[in-house]
């Protein structure tokens, strides 16, 4: 009896003194914040691991239309968790020029010496031009003249070997372009050169056109 009284008295005591006596386990008001705090802050570390390298995601696309080549590239740059750059590079666009096939002239024979011909013949070679541009400028001022210096259209005015229009477009290369094979050849080379490159390029739009 005098046993349980002491334990009476010394659980009155504990519990005047604010000590819980029902045997649970009595958990801090603290601990539950902390945790979860805790918890929150590995969450958001496992997303803000820098990786070695940033990643880089590129897509590239190559779409030829006909003679024309397109390219476009993006490029997506991320790093440190978070998207920090993006960026699309300007559209380049490259034009390839694709040749018309040039209809061949009928090949020209070796040529009188002295002739308008024969003069047309070593201006090309000094041109570094070969056999088959002269080819092409035989057919074309055949067409246009038939070699003749004296040659004159009547509806145009056109005048020459090469059919200058008007004729005294030839006084460039000389004084003397009305009577001199030479000095209108000389024009008509110049002439080509500016405007089609190469006589098989005056021929061919000759070919296509009737006139160059």
């Amino acid at each position: 009896m005098v046993k349980n009284s002491r334990a009476a008295i010394l659980r009155a005591q504990a519990k005047s003194q604010g000590a819980d006596l029902s045997g649970r386990h009595k958990r801090f008001s603290w601990s539950l914040p902390v945790f979860a705090s805790l918890a929150s802050l590995g969450f958001i570390a496992t997303f803000m691991i820098v990786p070695p390298n940033p990643i880089s995601v590129v897509s590239s696309a190559s779409v030829p239309v006909n003679s024309i080549e397109r390219a476009e590239v993006q490029s997506l740059t991320v790093a440190e968790g978070f998207v920090n750059e993006i960026a699309r590079d300007k559209l380049a666009v490259k034009e390839i020029v694709i040749e018309p096939v040039l209809p061949a002239a009928p090949a020209a024979g070796v040529p009188d010496p002295g002739t308008a011909q024969a003069i047309a013949k070593s201006m090309l070679a000094a041109r570094g031009l070969g056999d088959d541009q002269y080819s092409c400028l035989v057919g074309l001022w055949n067409r246009e003249s038939g070699w003749n210096v004296y040659a004159m259209n009547s509806s145009s005015g056109a005048y020459g070997i090469p059919q200058a229009l008007p004729g005294s477009k030839m006084a460039t290369a000389g004084a003397d372009w009305a009577t001199n094979p030479a000095t209108q050849v000389a024009w008509g080379l110049s002439y080509i050169e500016g405007r089609y490159a190469t006589p098989c390029g005056a021929w061919a739009h000759s070919e296509n056109n009737g006139w160059y």
